[in-house]
């Protein structure tokens, strides 16, 4: 069990803000696009991005040496430094004033907004949010809030470890209304993600970790790596628009080998996105609107 977290404490991080500089890397993006089995040759200099393909970019970066056991860079930087093992991407609200371009630079301006606790059926549970403001040059492109859980880790247990998957990411063709696609992650996807995003948490790559630390029944699909499929898929069903706003939330974890469903349904100015497991298990939602 984890110290209990001391919230005065960590809420001494709001108001804590850093600003990264980066480019809109053309070759990043075509790497993505490829791991999306998407034709790269697409995605040229000057190419609008597709929506939260983003987050590619102004990714923190942090010496090897202070990396801590699950991979992850040493608390109490930026974040707060909450005493609770386990970490969740839980959902993001985005708001375009127009996409980036593939090329131009990028700055991505932070602050630690809130810090806030309460007690859940496993334990005491901390929440962040962290807003983001997305630049090229003086102009703003986009706003971003951001949600992050922390939690204690269960009890030990010996999960039925998942079989390797071999399945390809696009697996059906895409509909037109409602837009479907079926995708089996593995482990090559997930290092991809893990690699273009540079993050080194080992739930991503490292299966022996997952099995016998965390026990897991597999690797672990980054949310932000599904949130991206979903709103790629909503993004091609609309013919490649840049929308408005869009915003997800995470439901249930997906494992590596488990085949999942992404479903686009688009109504009036807008669509409603989701991520189903095989069981029918609801795994992340989203909404996007293109604000007509």
């Amino acid at each position: 069990m984890s110290a209990a977290p001391d919230l005065d404490h960590l809420r001494g991080w709001v108001g804590r803000s850093e600003t990264l500089a980066d480019r809109c890397d053309p070759a990043r993006v075509r790497q993505l696009a490829a791991s999306l089995d998407l034709d790269p040759a697409q995605f040229t200099d000057g190419a609008a991005l597709p929506p939260l393909w983003h987050w590619i970019f102004t990714t923190p970066l942090s010496p090897l040496g202070e990396a801590g056991p699950d991979g992850h860079p040493a608390r109490g930087g930026f974040l707060p430094p909450v005493p609770l093992p386990r970490r969740m991407w839980a959902g993001s609200q985005l708001e375009w004033l127009r996409a980036p371009r593939l090329g131009e630079p990028l700055r991505r301006d932070s602050s630690v907004e809130s810090v806030a606790m309460k007690q859940g059926r496993s334990g005491a549970l901390v929440f962040v949010k962290v807003r983001h403001e997305w630049r090229s040059g003086a102009e703003l492109l986009m706003r971003e809030g951001q949600d992050i859980v922390y939690r204690d880790a269960p009890p030990a247990a010996r999960a039925k470890p998942n079989p390797p998957a071999e399945g390809p990411v696009w697996r059906e063709p895409l509909g037109a209304n409602p837009a479907r696609c079926a995708l089996v992650p593995n482990e090559v996807l997930l290092f991809r993600y893990s690699a273009l995003t540079f993050n080194s948490h080992r739930i991503h790559y490292d299966r022996r970790y997952c099995l016998e630390i965390e026990g897991y029944p597999g690797l672990v699909v980054h949310g932000p790596l599904m949130a991206t499929v979903m709103a790629t898929l909503a993004w091609l069903q609309a013919g490649r628009r840049t929308p408005h706003s869009y915003s997800f939330r995470a439901q249930a974890p997906v494992f590596d080998a488990e085949a999942i469903t992404v479903h686009s349904v688009a109504a009036g100015s807008g669509a409603r996105t989701e991520v189903r497991k095989a069981d029918g298990t609801l795994a992340q939602t989203g909404e996007m609107s293109w604000g007509e």
